[in-house]
């Protein structure tokens, strides 16, 4: 299937390290890209970051204690590798929650996530949109 044009084209990416797996759950959707980066113990939706024509806006959504989640600085690691090659919007769910996680699991969350993002770019380029809509 080639994306655009109605179609979409799903991918997923994943990096083991120090302990836990982080995966990037990439689909093009026309000519749109939805990104879901998960892992650990609990993976969840901690965050959800939209970016649109040079717009970047972020919901945090609360965790626990008063806390609000922070995986948006995941997001954000991706958002700046792949911008470039954003025809459409990209929406990028993230959410990693390691059970008791140690500076040296934190530290590498970011260089993992750097990882999956040049696999991203690498496919993304592999993979260029088809069709753009056509308006009357």
């Amino acid at each position: 299937m080639s994306p655009g044009g109605g179609k979409t084209m799903t991918k997923t990416f994943s990096i083991k390290k120090v302990g836990y797996e982080l995966s990037l759950k990439a689909e093009w959707i026309g000519n749109d890209l939805l990104l879901c980066l998960y892992g650990g113990d609990t993976p969840h939706i901690g965050t959800v970051t939209t970016f649109s024509a040079g717009d970047l806006q972020v919901q945090r959504f609360p965790s626990h204690d008063g806390r609000f989640h922070k995986d948006d600085v995941l997001a954000d690691i991706l958002i700046k590798k792949i911008q470039a090659k954003l025809l459409g919007n990209c929406v990028i769910t993230a959410g990693v929650h390691v059970d008791h996680i140690s500076k040296e699991q934190i530290d590498a969350s970011f260089s993992m996530t750097e990882e999956l993002a040049a696999e991203l770019l690498l496919w993304l380029e592999e993979h260029p949109l088809a069709k753009a809509p056509l308006y009357e």
